[in-house]
């Protein structure tokens, strides 16, 4: 009996925890302490770096369960989503509503009064905008992508503002890195779920775009965005020019892989592309670590 309820603590915790999508709030956490650090000074102060991760990681797991809650139904049609624990009927509604309400109202509230309110009123605006503005649009039309970008920039202005207390140049090119980074990654996965997507009733461009030009251009358009945003660090003065060359390589890399990607219009180069995608991101955040110039 004792080991039947450690079990299924175990069974719950693993629920809750996969109600967060611990893969996408990692991803949040770790573009909020890229902004932390490169608007402090040679000290970090770690009390303000624990409590700014805290307040981050429970506003974006709130978010993401928030997101499940509401898409219950769509992604129990979905063979990607459909194991999820809302669709499977491992978590209730209630218990999913009240779990993602609280530890949402909690980040905001750390953020807001352990951080400062600017990071605080971020993080609440990346929550309504998730939610409230990303999350329906996407049944509705396919700039949704570029409307959930917004959201998932967001917490690298909000790692840079709880330390400098405001909005500054800096934070809107940490911001824009992020914001087209997101495009072709999610692209990429929307070009392999496809089927997936059009049963669930998105209405996101690989869906609508059947032969896939038009998801191609807007794979190198945005690859090419990207590889112009990511200089503007070291054009700043924010980095050196270890980054500066580190970047370029990768932004050629990459955008080479999206115009393979657009040209064949395949799962497999889809699959280069986010495998692509994933490498990327935590390369460039690490060279502006190791390269930070102030």
């Amino acid at each position: 009996m004792k080991m039947q309820k450690i079990q299924n603590l175990k069974s719950s915790f693993a629920d809750y925890l996969e109600l967060t999508k611990p893969g996408v709030t990692f991803m949040v956490i770790i573009s909020t302490l890229g902004g932390f650090y490169l608007a402090s000074a040679r000290s970090l102060d770690l009390v303000l770096l624990f409590n700014t991760l805290l307040g981050s990681w429970l506003v974006a797991s709130g978010t993401n369960a928030l997101n499940q809650l509401i898409e219950r139904d769509i992604d129990s049609l979905m063979k990607r989503t459909k194991r999820r624990p809302l669709p499977a009927g491992r978590i209730s509604v209630v218990q999913a509503g009240l779990f993602s309400v609280t530890i949402s109202l909690l980040g905001i509230l750390e953020l807001f009064l352990a951080v400062n309110p600017t990071t605080g009123l971020l993080a609440a605006l990346t929550l309504v905008s998730y939610i409230f503005l990303y999350t329906p649009l996407k049944r509705k039309t396919p700039l949704s992508t570029i409307v959930g970008a917004v959201p998932g920039a967001l917490p690298a202005m909000g790692g840079w503002t709880a330390v400098r207390g405001t909005v500054e140049v800096e934070a809107w090119v940490l911001f824009a890195i992020l914001f087209f980074w997101q495009l072709p990654h999610f692209l990429a996965i929307a070009w392999i779920y496809r089927d997936d997507y059009r049963r669930g009733g998105f209405s996101v461009l690989t869906v609508l775009d059947k032969n896939g030009i038009h998801t191609g251009i807007h794979i190198v358009v945005t690859c090419l965005a990207l590889l112009s945003v990511s200089l503007l660090p070291t054009i700043l003065g924010l980095t050196g020019t270890l980054y500066l060359v580190g970047a370029l390589v990768l932004g050629i890399a990459f955008f080479t892989v999206g115009i393979k990607t657009a040209m064949e219009r395949t799962n497999r180069c889809a699959r280069y592309l986010l495998h692509a995608s994933i490498v990327y991101l935590p390369i460039l955040m690490s060279l502006m670590f190791l390269d930070k110039a102030r």
